[in-house]
């Protein structure tokens, strides 16, 4: 960032998540998957903006940036999500997180080791953000520095999972919604289990539910999926166009269907009431944006429980993995050292091989000034004379070369007076390589900088 003594690895994040916003909110932000390629090309051109990627989850929606100018970037993003989401900057703000770079990166390597989710260990989120960054890399919006951020947030995710019980009997939002009606009902034994829409949550969900021995029906717009997903789990499958015939029927229903407005809306629940005549139905609504139209919760026995009811129970099973939870955030915290080392250590490979070259250059110089006059002298004397010139740039360059090479990290703040007493204004810094992050052993700086006495 402008102003600053040291070059920077200059990432901002900034958004939302369930710790800090409502599923109505959440919902207002949440990028349809046919926008999604719009949506990022539309905020790569936002002032500030080099590089970007989104991250959209069904309990996040996050924006990661590097940029040219920090202050303007976020200012601008701030903008354009609170447009998104219908609402005033100064009405969004509150809801909004910010991460500047050091934090930024161990933000992200939280979120793909899954510390940061709903329901911690869920296995899911590594996934997502693969998918978030990769999909930034095709369009053009993200470039080396986010692909060498995704490299180590990976690698941090896959550590805590192998070195960590974080992940062992994994828990999902699918399989908290389950115990959530589990909780309610006592057991699955003569309810009816109604599964609406057969994407990856629905697999989860039914899959959990199976488990505990429940019978269950799918349904979904398209059939052959929900045939899919049913032939998987024993189910029976029931026409989309009767959804209300299908709700009358149950006794759970879990929603998580993708549709972008309400499929179970206050009209349909009220007809499908009048024909249960009082029985109660409960609605576990675990879709981004909401299947359960709000309204709904307002009808005689008819319970719901959304993703901001989950919470509460997710709460509970982190305390149960608090202690691997513990040994996971020392991973992460180790792996963003390691990634700032290595990443420090690029920015240096310049600025010692732009000084080496200038001090060199100057030696050369002036042994063939001195050599101009004393053109009689034999070529054996000639050559002594420029190796000795040689010899003593390379020395007055030891205690410079050794300071900067000691520690990566100490050795930024010595770069802008490197670059003022070398006039080395052209020695910029480069971003992360991500060919070399995941090898700690290549944290160097350029080949052939060692000393040279």
């Amino acid at each position: 960032m402008a102003g600053k003594a040291a070059p920077t690895l200059d990432v901002v994040v900034l958004g939302v998540s369930h710790r800090t916003a409502p599923v109505a909110l959440r919902e207002k932000l949440a990028i349809p998957p046919e926008q999604m390629d719009a949506t990022l090309l539309e905020l790569k051109t936002l002032p500030g903006v080099r590089e970007i990627a989104l991250l959209n989850t069904c309990n996040r929606v996050e924006l990661y940036a590097v940029t040219s100018d920090a202050d303007t970037a976020l200012r601008a993003m701030s903008v354009d999500l609170a447009r998104r989401a219908g609402m005033l900057e100064a009405e969004i703000e509150p809801y909004l997180y910010t991460r500047l770079e050091r934090e930024g990166i161990k933000h992200l390597f939280r979120v793909a080791a899954s510390l940061d989710s709903l329901v911690v260990g869920e296995p899911q989120i590594l996934g997502q953000v693969k998918t978030a960054f990769d999909m930034a890399a095709r369009l053009g919006t993200a470039g080396r520095v986010l692909n060498g951020f995704l490299q180590g947030a990976s690698r941090a995710a896959r550590l805590v999972r192998s070195k960590t019980e974080i992940a062992r009997n994994p828990v999902s939002v699918s399989s908290v919604a389950v115990e959530v009606a589990h909780n309610y009902f006592g057991d699955f034994n003569g309810k009816r289990v109604l599964v609406v829409g057969a994407g990856k949550m629905s697999d989860l969900a039914a899959r959990a539910l199976r488990a505990r021995g429940a019978t269950l029906t799918v349904t979904n717009r398209t059939r052959a999926r929900a045939e899919e997903l049913a032939a998987r789990f024993e189910a029976d499958v029931h026409d989309w166009e009767d959804l209300a015939g299908a709700l009358a029927k149950s006794d759970i229903v879990i929603a998580s269907t993708g549709a972008q407005r309400p499929v179970l809306t206050h009209e349909i629940m009220t007809r499908v009431q009048r024909a249960r005549r009082g029985r109660v139905i409960f609605l576990i609504d675990i879709a981004m944006p909401r299947d359960v139209e709000p309204s709904v919760r307002a009808l005689r026995d008819v319970y719901v429980a959304d993703l901001d009811d989950l919470q509460e129970l997710a709460a509970d099973h982190l305390k149960g993995r608090q202690s691997e939870a513990t040994k996971g955030e020392e991973i992460v915290e180790a792996e963003v050292a390691r990634f700032l080392q290595t990443w420090n250590g690029q920015q240096l490979g310049p600025v010692v091989t732009a000084m080496r070259t200038h001090v060199i250059g100057l030696a050369h110089t002036e042994a063939e000034k001195l050599l101009a006059g004393l053109a009689q002298l034999p070529e054996k004397d000639r050559n002594t004379i420029a190796a000795s010139f040689d010899a003593f740039a390379k020395k007055v360059l030891h205690l410079p070369q050794m300071a900067l090479k000691k520690d990566a990290g100490e050795a930024l703040s010595l770069v802008d007076a490197v670059r003022k007493l070398f006039d080395l204004q052209s020695a910029d810094p480069l971003p992360a390589d991500e060919a070399q992050l995941d090898d700690p052993a290549r944290v160097t700086t350029t080949p052939g900088t060692g000393e040279h006495s």
